[in-house]
């Protein structure tokens, strides 16, 4: 398929009014489908500055992995990622030799990586590599997880889902707060329908990202979990220690995430259903994230789609415009009619 120049503009305004969607070509499941009929399925890393790389590799790795990830092995990682988050660069010695423990091929190029494995983990810590990092995976058209942050801005996360359509290949991003045993039992009923929720976690701010993009996006996608799309606006309450965003959903509902920068950190909340109150968290690891990529790569069906992806980070990028304009109400149609 030819390389088509990526026109934000039109695909934000589709997107709009269509749902923004990762449509299959014919040729993407089938050759999932010989990769799982030949063995193994070869698993490749990009970005060893985090350390999700070297936790979901053990996952995999397991002798006593979940039968869903059986039959995955991490074979080759590359470990260039963040040139300027000092934190970030300060791991990727450590993680490339844990990951050398493991037999997995330390590789300097993605295209070299690419060549020599079937699905690819993109877990550069640093958001504003993705885009760069995903095409070449898109264009050899092997699928990826991208893990959180999706992108350091809502204009590029939405350029890597247009190139996925435009390739037909499989993609989904998301937080392992998602896949909270809590969580699934809201989402499966347990309260009934969901009126409101409110969250909290962490907000450690990264001066090369929008500030809820570096951590926030955590409790933000437990808060997206239960109260599905359909935010319309934003207001922001920020101080030094601590951040109150409350977003107003078009059906009239509330869900506010409470970001913590100050005195004990932890994850968690409520939400608030037709049938009860039900308790989010406590976090139980990575496992079920893994477990959830793992399904992912063998069905080809993202279990987050693009456009609730996309809406998350048009909720984080309104809740930047409404701190800067002194806690005034912003629209997410607003920020997305800036691409």
């Amino acid at each position: 398929m030819q390389n088509r120049t990526i026109d934000r503009r039109n695909f934000i305004g589709a997107a709009a009014r269509a749902g923004v969607g990762v449509a299959l070509s014919a040729g993407t499941l089938p050759a999932m489908a010989n990769i799982i009929a030949g063995g193994a399925i070869r698993v490749g890393i990009i970005g060893l500055d985090t350390e999700h790389s070297v936790a979901f590799a053990r996952i995999f790795h397991a002798a006593d992995a979940p039968p869903d990830v059986a039959g995955f092995r991490v074979v080759a990682a590359c470990p260039h990622g963040s040139s300027d988050i000092p934190s970030s660069l300060a791991m990727i010695p450590g993680y490339t030799e844990e990951m050398k423990k493991m037999g997995v091929e330390i590789i300097d190029s993605i295209d070299v990586l690419i060549s020599k494995v079937d699905v690819v983990l993109l877990e550069t810590n640093d958001g504003r590599l993705h885009l760069g990092q995903a095409l070449p995976v898109l264009r050899a058209r092997k699928p990826v997880f991208i893990d959180k942050p999706v992108a350091a801005s809502l204009a590029d996360a939405v350029a890597i889902f247009k190139a996925a359509r435009e390739y037909g290949v499989p993609v989904f991003s998301s937080s392992s707060l998602r896949y909270m045993d809590s969580v699934r039992q809201i989402q499966n009923g347990k309260i009934g329908r969901v009126t409101g929720a409110d969250v909290y976690g962490p907000a450690i701010i990264e001066k090369t990202h929008p500030d809820l993009f570096w951590y926030g996006i955590h409790a933000i996608e437990a808060l997206y979990a239960v109260m599905g799309t359909g935010c319309q606006s934003v207001t922001r309450t920020y101080t030094e220690g601590t951040d109150v965003v409350v977003g107003l959903w078009n059906d009239g509902r509330i869900g506010t995430f409470r970001g913590i920068r100050t005195g004990t950190q932890d994850f968690g909340g409520y939400a608030i259903g037709e049938k009860g109150i039900a308790t989010i968290g406590p976090w139980e690891g990575y496992r079920p994230l893994v477990v959830e990529i793992a399904t992912f790569f063998r069905t080809g069906q993202p279990p987050v789609s693009p456009e609730e992806t996309a809406e998350l980070f048009a909720f984080m990028e309104a809740a930047d415009r409404s701190k800067h304009n002194g806690g005034a109400p912003a629209s997410l149609q607003q920020v997305k009619e800036l691409i």
